[in-house]
C-alpha cells in the first residue's frame, strides 16, 4: 500500500501538470510555446489571448494549488485534518505546473499555482504575499519584479509565526515551505532578472512579450 504521504506527493505533482495555459490557448486556435515569451502562464496568456483567457487560466492554476493542499479535507477521508499532507502538496504541485508530465515538461514559472497552495496552508503568508505583489506591480507594471517581492515576502511572514506562540506544531515545516517557494520563484525568473539588469525587460503596459 502506498504510503499517504507518497500519495499526496503524487497527487500534487499530477494535478499540478495539467497544462491549463495550453489548454485554453489550443482552444482559442493558439500554440502558446510559438508567441509571446512562449511561457504557458497566465502572463503570456492575457498579453496574446486576451484577459479572458488569462484570467481564466491563472483561476485554473491557482485551484491546481489550493486543491493540492486541501483534498484530504474532503469528508470521505478519514485522514481528514493532516496538515503535513498539505505542505508536501504545494510543492509538489509547483513542480508539476513548472514540468508538466502531460505537456513534456515544458510549464510555467508556478507563482499562481503557489499562490493556491498558500491559501490551503499558510492564508496568511499568502495575503501578505499578494499586498506585496500589489504594490510593487502597480509602482514598476514589471510583473516579474512583483512576483519575486510576492516569493521574497513568504519566508518573513513565516519566520514571524514561527517566533510567535499560536500553538502550531509545523511551524519550522511552513519555515522550510515558505524558503523553498521563494527560492522556487526567484530561481525560475532569473532570466526576467537578467533583463532587468540590462534594461531589456518589457513592462506589462509595453509590448506584448512578456517573460512571466
Amino acid at each position: 500500500m502506498i504510503p499517504i504521504e507518497c500519495t499526496a506527493v503524487l497527487i500534487g505533482y499530477f494535478l499540478g501538470s495539467i497544462p491549463f495555459g495550453v489548454l485554453v490557448s489550443k482552444r482559442a486556435g493558439v500554440d502558446i510555446y510559438s508567441i509571446g515569451s512562449g511561457n504557458p502562464g497566465a502572463t503570456n496568456v492575457l498579453r496574446e489571448i486576451g484577459k479572458p483567457a488569462g484570467y481564466l487560466v491563472f483561476t485554473l492554476d491557482f485551484l491546481k494549488g489550493l486543491i493540492s493542499t486541501t483534498w484530504f479535507l474532503f469528508p470521505f477521508f478519514s485522514f481528514s485534518g493532516n496538515l503535513s499532507l498539505g505542505l508536501l502538496g504545494l510543492p509538489a504541485a509547483v513542480l508539476g505546473h513548472t514540468y508538466p508530465l502531460f505537456a513534456n515538461f515544458r510549464g510555467g514559472k508556478g507563482v499562481a499555482t503557489a499562490m493556491g497552495g498558500l491559501l490551503g496552508v499558510m492564508p496568511e503568508c499568502l495575503l501578505i504575499g499578494l499586498v506585496c505583489w500589489v504594490v510593487i506591480f502597480y509602482s514598476t507594471k514589471y510583473v516579474a519584479i512583483a512576483s519575486i517581492g510576492f516569493g521574497l515576502s513568504l519566508p518573513v511572514c513565516a519566520l514571524f509565526g514561527y517566533w510567535s506562540d499560536f500553538g502550531d506544531t509545523t511551524k519550522g515545516a511552513k519555515l522550510l515551505l515558505a524558503i523553498l517557494v521563494m527560492s522556487w520563484i526567484v530561481w525560475r525568473h532569473r532570466s526576467n532578472l537578467a533583463r532587468l539588469r540590462d534594461g531589456t525587460e518589457n513592462r506589462f503596459h509595453q509590448e506584448k512579450n512578456s517573460s512571466n
